[in-house]
């Protein structure tokens, strides 16, 4: 098992990374963004793309965002996804991938690394905690934009 952070030439891993979204998340019908936008997201200094491989084949992963503050002068870290492939989960691919986005932060020197899970998810929530995170009692609020366009 292979644990990447993907750099600039690696569009067929990132293409495989979303392909895995698409099989765990459950995101049926979806289309692969383009290959010039996949090019964007893996130049841009604020994404972090992390992928477990197995035999050159994508079989966890995650994608995190960098956060800058105008309080203090490092950036926090934000998971937004991490999946594991079904067949492949709780063998630890899911702490391995935890363990690496945050030895990648801690070497540039950003503050901390948070996810957000949702209560009645009880198997992220036992996983997040299990992995060292520290639950935090706060309330997610969304505003749909209407009339925009998701592509």
């Amino acid at each position: 098992m292979n644990i990447i952070k993907l750099a600039r030439h690696d569009r067929p891993r990132l293409s495989g990374l979303i392909k895995l979204y698409e099989q765990v998340f459950e995101m049926k019908p979806f289309a692969v963004p383009p290959a010039e936008y996949l090019d964007t997201l893996l130049t841009n200094p604020g994404i972090i793309f992390i992928v477990a491989e197995e035999e050159e084949k994508i079989v966890g992963g995650l994608t995190a965002h960098v956060l800058h503050s105008v309080y203090f002068t490092s950036a926090e870290v934000y998971v937004y996804d991490l999946a594991v492939s079904e067949e492949l989960q709780r063998k630890g691919i899911g702490t391995q991938l935890m363990k690496a986005v945050q030895e990648y932060c801690r070497q540039q020197g950003y503050r901390e690394v948070f996810v957000q899970a949702d209560r009645p998810d009880q198997h992220a929530l036992n996983f997040y905690q299990k992995t060292g995170g520290l639950p935090e009692d706060v309330i997610h609020f969304t505003y749909p934009l209407t009339g925009t366009s998701a592509t």
